[in-house]
């Protein structure tokens, strides 16, 4: 691989910096970084200190020139790092601005045919399919995964090479005037135009005023493809005047199009498309029958037969297409042991992401890595691996397993604690399973590999019923509260009743990533459990247990104080443990304001405040209260007056210490609607999992977690018979009833039957009938086309946990937090 390199005077006159360096000549630059958790070799490489709403890249200059970085991109506004004598800076107005602006002069250097992608659906899967039908021909470049946004495109530009003979980019924007910058960085010269949807409809005036921004990404290609028969592109097209400028290659039933579709015919698993190109009858078929999946493969026919590629192979090759799996998977393995899931390709790029998201599992010290050949890279194998092998160690994995020909044919380039087989087959026969305790797997496979099979074996036996966890919508919701913060205003995240049903030490790994600054438990065992999972964030416990105390000294949790009796415990432990002077309990104050159900009254305020300050083995790290109804408009002047007590009752235990206190008393939905007094740090609790109060914020946060489960079975009942226990549900006439794997043992409330709820099967609502019983329930299957084995949906982004909440008369909190543990937690990565 030959990566340009560049020098620092190209580099300052390119993205048009002040260029500060005791040693300007010899800055040479052929890596650039964004994430200062993803530093791999700091030689040549340059770091860019973005700047958004929830965070700050100049924080971070110290720590990666301690790490041996020497390079960086910061802004004006930002005060240079005193304490980096020998370090090279590039000040800038804009870093995100400088970083756009580098990736489109290293685009710029190469003559290579480029294609950008664009649309509301698809880009993704697209860019992957013409990667598997072409790759064979052409070494090509691609965006990593959805790597689609101001910052995704660049870095994606990047990757390019002087090997390289084709780069496929996919663009997505969300608010207007984005697409002109990633216009400029990616400069295609030939567009794919997937479709238009609803996505980011909020941000537009018109979907007419969306498709016109996309389709500046196309200004200057020398070819556009699209579907004509998306009406609203066509018309936007037409009327934009693009076409006096490029030449089109349409797609569509209309006998207009370049390519026009005669028939779509859906056999069994597989889909055959008749179509004509100037009177030449044409004929392909995929090996899936979704529509959106036709519409990507005719995409990408179109892109064939503009690159003259034969009619007998473009057949062959679409046949030959595979699913894309679009997400990475975090499942509970055997053993104790965490098992990563990540089939959505091998390439480098890739299993270097992936292998970032295995070391945020700190649950388990041994790191173990499964991978396959890298097919289709265009390295020579030996530097591929080498690479691969000086990956690995940078990244601290314990134990490699390789699966493949070519990687076992490179196993000199591995430590030694690593072992080789030629295929999957000889792995699952020849490895002992038994040797896989307390670790986390990461499996990273090619397709052809069929992982699979290794995922099943590894995985801890559950039952159908799975919760879902998404980790980008979690943390998209988290960083949507982060935009809402004052600067410096700290953030706690609520992680009792296991992460609110989602799982305890998965969600703590991730926040702890993402550097939220506290934790909070409900009881002592949780934040035991953290700690033993390799959490180190301070973790304040809400409700400390009479005999817990020693536990919670010895694992460094903070308790929270709210009665004398409880302080009383503590001094009491104090005493008996004889804790170093230099070491004192850090504990939470917490204050009454008008829950009146845990907390100092105001007028225990004076004689807590004494006690405290004659102990000096207690701590005062925070004081805070608890809102009654920050969620309701009309609680809102009780919700003023709680806040304006506890200014006045946290300043009179502040102002006796001459340490900072930190105070809070906002919850999630007071984060959003009372964002004038966050005080020192706010809590974020059911906000995080995408439930909001009100339908504002019901459209601002993503639904994080989808409980579905299967159809065991499809009878037909016949009208006068009963269904269930007690016979409380009887057929009024001939029924076909599907059988559900979820009940109330894993949560699904028993008084949520008899039709007060309904469950989607395929789409569509199947009403529960009868009783719920313990380990399933049955629907009403009247016109819904389903099989045995179908998905069926508890809740979702489509049907919201709100929608149960308000069906069993309860709120949100109690159905997630009622999930069995014994339904199977599955995190990924979209």
């Amino acid at each position: 691989m030959v990566h340009k390199i560049y020098t620092g005077k190209e580099i300052a006159e390119i993205i048009q910096a002040d260029f500060i360096s005791n040693d300007p000549d010899s800055v040479r630059v052929k890596d650039i970084l964004i994430d200062s958790r993803r530093l791999i070799h700091p030689e040549n490489c340059m770091f860019f200190a973005l700047v958004s709403k929830r965070n700050d890249g100049h924080k971070y200059v110290e720590k990666l020139y301690a790490a041996g970085l020497r390079i960086f991109v910061i802004s004006k506004q930002a005060e240079r790092c005193n304490s980096c004598p020998d370090a090279h800076f590039f000040v800038v107005d804009d870093t995100l601005e400088a970083l756009q602006r580098i990736s489109a002069a290293h685009r710029n250097s190469f003559q290579v045919p480029v294609v950008g992608i664009t649309g509301s659906n698809g880009k993704t899967i697209v860019k992957e399919w013409l990667f598997q039908l072409l790759s064979k021909d052409k070494k090509i470049v691609r965006s990593p995964k959805s790597y689609n946004s101001q910052i995704g495109v660049p870095l994606s530009v990047w990757q390019m090479n002087t090997t390289h003979e084709l780069a496929i980019f996919e663009a997505g924007i969300s608010e207007p005037e984005e697409m002109q910058s990633l216009q400029t960085i990616i400069n295609p010269s030939i567009g794919i135009f997937t479709n238009i949807g609803q996505a980011h409809d909020e941000n537009f005036i018109s979907t007419l005023q969306k498709v016109g921004e996309k389709l500046t990404l196309f200004t200057k290609v020398d070819q556009l493809i699209y579907s004509a028969d998306h009406k609203e592109l066509q018309e936007v097209i037409i009327r934009s005047g693009i076409l006096e400028n490029i030449k089109t290659f349409s797609w569509g039933k209309n006998e207009a199009n370049d390519l026009q579709i005669i028939s779509i015919d859906k056999q069994g698993k597989t889909t055959k498309i008749k179509a004509k190109l100037a009177d030449e009858p044409l004929e392909i078929q995929i090996p899936f029958t979704d529509d959106a999946s036709i519409e990507n493969a005719i995409h990408c026919w179109c892109f064939m037969l503009m690159q003259s590629y034969s009619q007998e192979l473009i057949r062959e090759r679409m046949m030959g297409l595979n699913p894309i799996a679009m997400r990475l998977e975090l499942k509970e393995g055997v053993n104790n042991c965490t098992i990563i899931n990540d089939a959505y390709n091998s390439d480098f790029n890739s299993l270097s992401i992936a292998i970032d998201f295995l070391n945020q599992q700190n649950q388990h010290r041994d790191k173990v890595l499964i991978l396959s050949d890298i097919l289709q890279s265009g390295k020579n194998e030996v530097d591929l691996y080498d690479e691969v092998a000086s990956l690995l160690r940078q990244k601290n994995i314990t134990h490699f397993i390789g699966i493949g020909s070519a990687i076992s044919k490179q196993r000199s380039c591995f430590d030694s604690n690593s072992f080789f087989y030629p295929n999957t087959e000889a792995f699952l026969r020849n490895h002992s399973f038994a040797g896989f305790s307390n670790q986390s797997i990461l499996l990273k496979g090619a397709r052809k590999f069929e992982f699979e099979q290794i995922s099943r074996r590894l995985q801890q036996k559950a039952h159908e019923t799975v919760l879902e966890i998404n980790l980008d919508a979690l943390i998209n919701n988290l960083n949507t509260f982060r935009s809402r913060l004052k600067k410096g205003t700290k953030l706690m995240a609520m992680v009792k009743a296991f992460s609110y049903g989602s799982g305890g030490f998965e969600i703590a790994n991730m926040l702890q990533f993402h550097q939220v600054d506290y934790l909070a438990v409900a009881y002592t065992d949780e934040g035991i459990e953290l700690r033993k999972a390799g959490i180190t964030l301070p973790i304040m416990v809400m409700s400390p247990e009479e005999h817990a105390f020693d536990s919670m000294i010895k694992h460094q949790l903070e308790p929270e104080i709210f009665s004398f009796r409880a302080l009383n415990l503590l001094e009491k432990t104090i005493k008996r443990q004889a804790i170093p002077q230099n070491k004192p309990i850090k504990v939470h104050i917490k204050i009454d304001t008008g829950m009146h159900r845990l907390g100092f009254s105001e007028k225990e305020i004076p004689e807590l405040t004494q006690r405290l300050q004659s102990n000096p083995m207690i701590y005062v790290q925070s004081v805070f209260s608890h809102l009654v109804g920050s969620d309701k408009p009309e609680l809102d002047s009780f919700t003023h007056e709680q806040i304006e007590r506890f200014d006045q009752m946290s300043d009179s235990i502040v102002k006796a210490f001459d340490h900072h206190i930190l105070r809070h008393i906002l919850n999630s939905s007071g984060i959003l609607r009372f964002t004038d007094k966050t005080f020192d740090m706010v809590r974020l609790g059911i906000g995080l999992y995408g439930i909001g109060a009100d339908p504002t914020q019901k459209q601002t946060l993503e639904q994080v977690t989808c409980l579905r489960s299967v159809l065991s079975q499809i009878r037909l009942v016949a009208a006068g018979d009963s269904v269930g226990y007690n016979r409380s549900f009887t057929a009024t006439k001939n029924m076909r009833i599907g059988v559900v794997s979820v009940g109330y043992a894993d949560g699904l409330m028993r008084h949520l039957g008899h039709g007060k709820l309904s469950l989607l099967v395929n789409g569509k609502a199947a009403p529960i009938v009868g009783d719920i019983c313990m380990d399933m329930c049955m629907v009403d299957m009247e016109g819904i086309e389903a099989q045995e084995g179908d998905d069926v949906i508890v809740f979702d982004r489509n049907q919201p946990v709100s929608v149960l909440a308000d069906a069993a008369d309860t709120i949100p909190y109690e159905i997630l937090s009622r999930i069995s543990r014994r339904v199977k937690r599955v995190y990924y990565h979209e």
